[in-house]
């Protein structure tokens, strides 16, 4: 009855509150002492004997991080280094999950868009656009000399760009030398010597007298003042350095001849290009000159030298050019088809996150769960990129929203899927000698020599010793050999000692 008399002052007074918001009467202060009073008056503490305690609300942040660095962390609100508010962290219930792993409901995984994708084999299909300049094949260019002193009776070749074919006649030449060779041929002829003759010949092939020329000579028994001098291939004459009725010698470049068919096209790609060209790779040529016109070659020569002005490699494609469309110095477009030759393992390249000192994706390891892992990446294409460690085949990544988990997860990951941690033997001997002996405390200072089992350096360090060790040879200046442990506290305790009379420091 007390209880139901209670309830209806409780009412009054609310209905005497609201009459005196109107009339600027605050009751406020009598209604929280009532309120208060009900709700202590409601539970009876000693029939249930349960002891208040103070227990921490579950909506309550954990900490506080910089929005813009998550590795912040404080236990109050306040301000990062950057002048922006602190976020609270709040218990998501991850604690019970693995070191760096982050569990998402899939609501949030819908409203943030995360998309997956399978890590598998794949060839990397790629290409590399650039420009080149053609060229000569240098291989077809031959430079033409005159093997006598004389002087240019007849050029038969009057321009750059002439064309010529193999065995065309290209000068003749009035010589003296050439007029006494054919005499020393004709008089081993009239004598019958025919070692003579054998010589004499070989001379005028040496001073460049065609076969023909010297067969003539034979058969007609007269001497020609005027040699004729022919092409030794087919090409075009690409450079002229005479004219008719010059006076050359062995010194003088008369021409050049170059052939048109094929023809090089050189080209170059950046540095960070050069590890996806490769030696017999398809490409193709084209140029503005003649529209819808394509050629197709293969890359057959990288150059062994970057240029140290804008750090780009040449390489070089030989073409054929049957009808001679191609012409030396013109520019072409050059598509070179770079796809692995075999299957990679490969990711798309939206789903690695780079930092400046690792690469890392996110992976997807199911039920709502992503984790960030380290990974080491190799080829790289407009799409996708090789991945070398870090992820097996099948694996599922994130390859959308995963900024947003991998800031969740690098918080605390330990990023060391791709490299698992050395493990270390527990006991390691030791080589040093005595400085200090604490008998009293067990306790004993040594400098030691490098121990390599646990990656330590030459120092002098304080060690504790087992009370069953024998440590009779720990005394000041003595050279010990001496094994120890690692306890779990951090603490080295040495288990036994032994003398090292030859141990240097």
């Amino acid at each position: 009855m007390k209880a139901l008399l209670k309830v209806f002052a409780l009412l009054g007074l609310v209905i005497a509150a609201g009459f005196s918001v109107g009339l600027g009467i605050s009751l406020t202060p009598t209604i929280q002492m009532l309120l208060q009073h009900t709700s202590m008056s409601h539970v009876d503490m000693s029939d249930t004997g349960a002891v208040p305690a103070t227990t921490k609300d579950a909506n309550e942040p954990l900490y506080w991080v910089a929005p813009m660095d998550p590795n912040y962390r404080r236990d109050a609100p306040g301000q990062s280094p950057m002048g922006m508010d602190l976020v609270p962290v709040y218990d998501d219930g991850n604690k019970d999950l693995p070191v760096g792993t982050v569990r998402i409901s899939p609501e949030v995984v819908n409203n943030l868009g995360v998309r997956t994708a399978i890590v598998k084999k794949q060839r990397l299909d790629d290409s590399i656009s650039t420009v080149g300049t053609v060229d000569f094949d240098e291989r077809q260019l031959y430079e033409v000399h005159s093997r006598v002193s004389g002087w240019i009776k007849t050029l038969v070749v009057r321009a750059d760009g002439d064309k010529v074919n193999r065995y065309d006649r290209l000068y003749d030449i009035y010589s003296p030398e050439l007029v006494a060779a054919q005499e020393e041929l004709l008089i081993a002829v009239a004598a019958g010597a025919a070692n003579m003759q054998d010589a004499s010949v070989e001379k005028l092939r040496n001073l460049g007298v065609s076969r023909g020329s010297i067969k003539r000579l034979i058969d007609t028994r007269k001497v020609v003042s005027n040699i004729s001098i022919y092409s030794p291939s087919e090409g075009v004459v690409s450079e002229l350095r005479i004219g008719q009725g010059a006076y050359v010698t062995p010194n003088t470049r008369i021409m050049s001849i170059s052939g048109m068919d094929p023809v090089w096209v050189e080209g170059e790609v950046f540095e960070s290009d050069l590890g996806k060209l490769r030696v017999g790779a398809k490409a193709k040529i084209s140029s503005a000159a003649m529209p819808g016109k394509q050629w197709s070659g293969e890359v057959e020569y990288i150059y062994p030298k970057l240029n140290a002005d804008n750090r780009t490699a040449k390489f070089r494609i030989v073409i054929a050019n049957p009808d001679s469309a191609l012409l030396p110095n013109m520019f072409v477009r050059i598509v070179i088809d770079t796809a692995s030759p075999e299957p990679n393992l490969s990711v798309p390249l939206e789903a690695v996150i780079r930092t400046g000192s690792m690469e890392r994706v996110v992976l997807a390891t199911g039920e709502g769960q992503f984790k960030s892992v380290e990974v080491e990446t190799g080829l790289r294409t407009r799409k996708h990129v090789e991945i070398l460690q870090g992820l097996e085949e099948g694996d599922q990544i994130v390859v959308s929203a995963q900024f947003l988990i991998d800031s969740e997860s690098s918080i605390n990951s330990d990023f060391m899927r791709m490299t698992p941690p050395e493990q270390m033997p527990e006991v390691a001997w030791a080589t040093g000698t005595v400085g200090e002996l604490y008998e009293d405390e067990s306790v004993v200072i040594i400098n030691h020599l490098p121990v390599p089992e646990w990656k330590w350096p030459s120092m002098e360090m304080e060690f504790s010793y087992a009370e069953s060790a024998d440590v009779s040879q720990l005394e000041v200046g003595n050279s010990v050999r001496f094994s120890m442990r690692k306890l779990e506290s951090g603490e080295i305790l040495i288990e036994s000692v032994e003398s090292d009379v030859g141990a240097k420091q």
